[in-house]
């Protein structure tokens, strides 16, 4: 084998592992944006008949670690009276996260963090979300803890 048929095949040996990781990269963009529309669906599901409006929008993310191209996330909006709790995708890559969507709520322009939701922690794959004061300790998003995370919704 000549020098150059091996540097050539050292190289194609090489390009797969850099490709991957921007297929990964696409594949987690992928994962997330499915997933914030999958808990857009659970969210409309879990306040049917409670007079609360639920809104999709599109949040533009660029991640550095994957070519640093931008790229869209729903978020979801839910509005009560003149206060709206935002759910919006605030990054895909963090030390032991993907996914990471803040949840805040908006009164007269004032904002307050209310936590964060994570599509991924470590191994678990299901949602889960830490409260600002504790922002390592993560617990499972279900229902019960949905409803306990919007209460400052309500005046």
């Amino acid at each position: 084998m000549t020098a150059k048929a091996r540097f050539l095949k050292k190289l194609q040996a090489q390009q797969p592992q850099s490709g991957s990781f921007t297929h990964k990269g696409q594949t987690d963009i992928a994962a997330f944006r499915q997933r914030m529309t999958h808990l857009q669906g659970e969210i409309a599901e879990w306040l049917t008949d409670t007079g609360i409006q639920t809104e999709k929008t599109s949040v533009t993310l660029i991640e550095l670690l994957i070519g640093g191209r931008p790229f869209s996330v729903p978020g979801i909006l839910l509005r009560y009276q003149n206060r709206t709790v935002k759910f919006i995708p605030a990054f895909l890559y963090g030390q032991g996260v993907t996914g990471c969507v803040e949840v805040s709520l908006c009164v007269d322009n004032n904002m307050t963090a209310l936590c964060r939701l994570y599509m991924r922690s470590g191994q678990d794959t299901n949602w889960r979300y830490s409260l600002p004061d504790a922002p390592g300790g993560r617990s499972a998003f279900c229902e019960d803890a949905f409803f306990e995370i919007i209460e400052p919704l309500l005046p």
